[in-house]
C-alpha cells in the first residue's frame, strides 16, 4: 500500500509538471528590439516605454526576450554585462567585411528582467546611439543599423527561441521587419512571426549614403525590395521601409510625421494610435493578440 500511495504522489506531480510545461509551450512570446533602455541610457521617451513595457507584457502573461546595442556609454561594470561566449563568436558580413557579433547580457533585477546586448568594437565600443560628443553624426550609422538588426535575428536563431510576435522600437531597429519578412521568412525561428513597429519623433538628420541600398543585400531581399528604398535614406524612409514589412504599427510618440499614417493606412495595416502612459501596456497587450489573430 505504501508504494502505492507514493507512486500515485508521484503521478500527481507529474501531471502537476506536464501542465506547467504545457502552459509554458502555449505562452505567446514577444521579441523587444529597443534602441534604449533605462537604467542603462538616460530616461527618454523611448527608453522609459523599452524599460516598461516588456515587464508590463511579461507581468501579464507573455513571454518575452529584450536586446539592444550595446553603446560605449554603458558602465558594463556597474550594470552587471557579461559576455554570453555561446552566443558570440559569429561574423557578420557587410559590404564585404566581417564584423565580430559579441552578445552581453544583464539583468533588471526589480523587473525579473534580461537584457541582451547585441556588441562589435567598431560600431558600439566609446560609442554613443546617434551622434559623437560634438553632435555630429557618425558616418556609418547604415551600417550599424545592418549590424544591429541581423545580430539580434541571428541571436534569436542560436537561441532557437521562436517569438509569436516581435516589436521593434528606434530607427537602428527599423531593418528587422525587412530581413524578418524577406531574408528569414522561411526560418523556423520567424516563419510566423508578426512584425510591429513603434513610431518614435526622434530622427537623425544625417542621410544614409548612397550605398546603403547595396549593403543591404541578403538572400531573399530581391531587387523589387530595393526599390522601396530612396538613393539617399533620410528617417522618414527609414520609418517608411520599415512600415512596408510590419504586420501592424503603434504610434509611441505624441506627434510624428503625417505622411506616415497616410502610409499606414494605405497599406491598411492595423494601426495603434497614441495612447496615455496609463493605459499604454494593455493597449500594446490587445494589440498583440489582434495582430496575432
Amino acid at each position: 500500500m505504501k508504494y502505492l500511495a507514493e507512486a500515485a504522489i508521484f503521478f500527481v506531480y507529474l501531471h502537476l509538471i506536464l501542465r506547467i510545461l504545457r502552459s509554458f509551450k502555449n505562452m505567446t512570446k514577444v521579441l523587444f528590439i529597443s534602441q534604449e533602455i533605462f537604467p542603462y541610457l538616460p530616461e527618454s521617451e523611448i527608453s522609459t516605454i523599452c524599460r516598461e513595457l516588456p515587464q508590463g507584457i511579461q507581468e501579464r502573461g507573455k513571454e518575452i526576450r529584450t536586446f539592444m546595442p550595446k553603446y560605449g556609454t554603458i558602465n558594463e561594470r556597474r550594470n552587471q554585462l557579461h559576455e554570453v561566449i555561446r552566443l558570440s563568436g559569429m561574423n557578420l558580413i557587410i559590404d564585404d567585411n566581417d564584423y565580430p557579433l559579441i552578445i552581453k547580457v544583464a539583468s533588471i533585477q526589480a523587473a525579473r528582467m534580461q537584457v541582451y546586448f547585441i556588441d562589435n568594437d567598431e560600431f558600439f565600443h566609446k560609442r554613443s546611439i546617434l551622434a559623437d560628443d560634438d553632435g555630429v553624426e557618425y558616418s556609418d550609422n547604415d551600417d550599424r543599423c545592418i549590424f544591429f538588426a541581423r545580430g539580434v535575428i541571428e541571436t534569436v536563431r542560436k537561441l532557437r527561441w521562436v517569438p509569436d510576435v516581435v516589436h521593434c522600437h528606434g530607427w537602428i531597429s527599423a531593418l528587422a521587419p525587412l530581413y524578418i519578412k524577406r531574408a528569414f521568412a522561411d526560418d523556423p525561428c520567424f516563419r510566423n512571426t508578426k512584425v510591429v513597429f513603434s513610431l518614435y519623433n526622434n530622427p537623425y538628420k544625417q542621410s544614409f549614403d548612397v550605398s546603403f541600398k547595396r549593403k543591404l543585400v541578403l538572400d531573399g531581399v530581391t531587387d523589387e525590395d530595393l526599390t522601396k528604398i530612396p538613393d539617399e535614406t533620410d528617417f522618414l524612409a527609414l520609418q517608411k521601409l520599415a512600415i512596408a514589412y510590419s504586420d501592424g504599427v503603434i504610434q509611441a510618440s505624441p506627434e510624428v510625421d503625417p505622411t506616415l499614417i497616410e502610409a499606414i493606412e494605405a497599406k491598411g495595416l492595423p494601426f495603434l494610435s497614441h495612447q496615455e502612459p496609463d493605459l499604454y501596456i494593455d493597449a500594446c497587450n490587445e494589440f498583440y493578440d489582434q495582430i496575432i489573430g
